[in-house]
């Protein structure tokens, strides 16, 4: 029988098990901070009918979705979490409290061309706020405290959450006789990271239809420069011409003002008038994080409000305010920075016992009090030589090897190497539980992140 050759596709990431490890703690350090703030946790299906993914899509969503027929049925793979959030909500809203706090881990699909960090399926971390015809924009500003929280457990300091306010956009254009360009212009004027602001006076004037001037005062706007209370300042020399504008001034100001309450340092924070985000459903407050020691990166966590989440599926007013971190790329860019922690353990067990006896009963019984100590334990009964056990305990990475041979069982102890240190010791069990628990929980203590 001709063997078919193992490949994965590609686009589609695939770990070996001890970076695996690294990204199940990234993730479980997720969950964890985003129970802290009353998240409750949410997983939806994969697959959806295509209608109900497509409802608020257009042209590129269309380009990239993976799309396929089960029978009579149209079927499809999601390509976001926030549109099966948006069913979700609509289909269960009766049953729920709101407002509805939620995260979601999971897998989406897009069949964009895949490239270096950038992949096909990945994993998506989100989290979003939905209110039932009103939501205080107080969630708005605890929304970057989430974000500090979540960055600084995972090990990163130099970081900025950087807001800004699309009302503040919209009254400007409005302020300038470009209301029905605004959308343009928002889109356009979020590229300037990516293709500087000569690039995006450019584009204001080809493709937005703007003048000279027009171009030349939302760059002008845009740029403000200064801290928080510098922009701000600025910003309400602006204000009174517009009522839009005025909102977004008094929504940005709150925001701002709750951030020092929320715990976010200002180091970590930065009005940006040039945030617009390209997606045309927000409404208010938008967010974008960089890492500021590597701004080539982009943005690694953005989100923003939006005033009705599930109007294609319900009448029901449902306003919100999220935010989603591309999980696979962060890690994908950490990893190929060398910014994940090489030091913490990776293996799949703390402890791995070698019986050196045929009568295993004594071994299973030390690995069943091990577990209900609450250490992982791998119990190795393989007839393999000892230089092939330790090669095996090697290769895991396992701190602690134990053997329980027959001078072991009758003195009523137990053998324990530290294979980092080499150090081994033969004490009873409650001492050798005691030396592994304080070793595991100093081998734990470090960041998963180490920026350099």
């Amino acid at each position: 029988m001709a063997k078919i050759t193992p490949r994965t596709l590609s686009g589609f990431m695939e770990l070996l098990p001890a970076p695996q490890q690294q990204l199940e703690r990234m993730m479980d350090i997720l969950r964890k901070t985003y129970a802290l703030y009353g998240f409750t946790p949410l997983d939806t299906p994969v697959i959806e009918a295509s209608e109900v993914l497509l409802a608020k899509g257009g042209g590129e969503t269309e380009k990239q979705i993976y799309r396929f027929q089960k029978g009579d049925a149209d079927l499809a793979l999601r390509f976001d979490l926030t549109v099966p959030l948006a069913k979700y909500v609509a289909l269960h809203g009766n049953d729920l409290a709101f407002p509805f706090r939620r995260y979601q881990i999971g897998k989406v699909y897009r069949g964009e061309r895949a490239q270096r960090g950038r992949f096909r399926e990945f994993y998506q971390a989100d989290i979003d706020v939905i209110g039932d015809g009103k939501l205080d924009i107080t969630n708005e500003a605890e929304i970057p405290s989430i974000i500090y929280q979540t960055f600084t457990r995972l090990g990163l300091k130099r970081f900025q959450i950087r807001v800004n306010n699309r009302k503040i956009l919209n009254g400007f254009y409005a302020m300038l006789g470009l209301t029905e360009q605004s959308g343009a212009i928002m889109r356009t004027v979020d590229k300037l990271d990516k293709i500087g602001p000569d690039k995006v006076r450019a584009l204001l004037l080809e493709d937005c239809g703007l003048t000279e001037d027009q171009a030349a005062e939302i760059l002008k706007f845009i740029a403000i420069p200064g801290s928080t209370a510098d922009v701000l300042a600025a910003l309400e020399g602006y204000a009174g011409r517009h009522e839009l504008f005025d909102q977004g001034l008094s929504e940005l100001k709150t925001v701002t003002a709750y951030l020092a309450d929320f715990g976010v340092p200002e180091e970590n924070f930065a009005v940006d008038l040039t945030i617009a985000r390209g997606l045309d459903y927000y409404t208010g407050t938008v967010y974008e994080t960089t890492l500021l020691d590597y701004p080539e990166i982009g943005s690694v966590c953005s989100g923003g409000r939006y005033d009705n989440l599930a109007e294609y599926y319900t009448d029901r007013q449902l306003p919100g305010v999220g935010i989603s971190i591309g999980l696979t790329r962060l890690f994908y860019v950490l990893g190929e920075q060398g910014l994940l922690n090489p030091s913490l353990p990776t293996a799949p067990a703390d402890v791995l016992i070698l019986p050196m006896t045929q009568d295993l009963t004594p071994a299973i019984q030390l690995a069943t009090r091990l577990r209900g100590a609450g250490v992982r334990t791998q119990l190795y009964t393989e007839q393999k030589k000892f230089k092939a056990k330790m090669n095996y305990a090697d290769k895991l990475g396992v701190p602690y090897v134990v053997f329980l041979g027959d001078d072991e069982i009758a003195a009523g102890l137990v053998a324990c190497k530290d294979m980092t240190s080499g150090e081994q010791t033969k004490l009873p069990f409650d001492a050798t539980l005691s030396r592994i628990q304080e070793g595991l929980s100093q081998r734990n203590q470090g960041k998963v992140i180490l920026e350099k």
